[in-house]
């Protein structure tokens, strides 16, 4: 028997009646994923929160929280596009309980009927991913720049809300593939660093083009036709205006270069 119901109190008596039926309101737990559908966007999640039981005697005793079901993901998105992520077992989230039934709404979208009227119940969680412990924090987790970045920190793209400069760097290799035209606008410059720079398709330069000598040695393979609107200087020579010495005017032509 609870104590409180050995003393004739009224307010202790609501206090009791407030507190248990608080308990049967859900709001929001911390959890595992413990199975992504992606095609669905949904997750199995467990609770990470024990919750208590009662015997008939009144003892307490912890137990581990049921798995929550068919979880809607949430993906931050709009305007046509969304940022997705790759959510595996073992990921850490918060899951949020809706106030009222979501069962229609999930399956046929747009405004709909309650299907149930129960509220703040477990069956109605959504998935916020990212959510972390202390033994999970992120290493290294900038305090200057937004990143969209791997968990080990290899590979990333930040914005630098200061002076504006976009990186990114990788490990790995970095692929482009486009139906479309690539634009880069930037008041500064753009400089890539790689062991090797591969452009598969027609390039076009409008602007000077400069060879410089690297680590590496420099030079350029050219596996297509150059076609070139303007001059062309190579070890200080120009392409258009240079001439040869020791020849004798005439109809003939001069030898392959060597």
């Amino acid at each position: 028997m609870d104590q409180r119901e050995r003393h004739n109190d009224p307010q202790l008596a609501l206090d009791a009646a407030l507190v248990g039926h608080q308990a049967t309101i859900w709001t929001a737990l911390p959890g595992i994923i413990q199975s992504f559908n992606a095609s669905a966007m949904t997750c199995v999640v467990q609770p990470t929160i024990k919750g208590q039981i009662q015997d008939k005697n009144g003892n307490f005793s912890s137990v581990v929280m049921p798995l929550l079901l068919d979880c809607p993901v949430f993906f931050p998105s709009g305007g046509g596009c969304t940022l997705t992520f790759p959510l595996t077992k073992g990921d850490e989230c918060l899951v949020v309980f809706a106030s009222r039934c979501i069962d229609s709404w999930w399956q046929s979208g747009g405004v709909q009927e309650r299907a149930e009227y129960r509220m703040h119940d477990l069956s109605d969680g959504f998935v916020f991913a990212g959510v972390r412990s202390q033994p999970r924090v992120l290493g290294s987790v900038s305090t200057s720049t937004t990143q969209l970045r791997t968990d080990d920190g290899a590979a990333y793209i930040e914005v630098n809300p200061v002076n504006h400069a976009i990186n990114l760097k990788t490990s790995g290799n970095a692929d482009v593939n486009v139906g479309g035209s690539i634009t880069a606008e930037a008041a500064g410059n753009i400089i890539m660093t790689a062991p090797q720079i591969t452009l598969n398709g027609a390039v076009t330069i409008n602007g000077p083009l400069n060879q410089g000598i690297g680590s590496a040695g420099g030079g350029a393979t050219l596996l297509g036709p150059l076609a070139v609107t303007n001059d062309v200087t190579a070890g200080g020579k120009s392409l258009k205006t240079h001439t040869h010495g020791g020849v004798q005017p005439g109809s003939g032509n001069t030898g392959a270069p060597n």
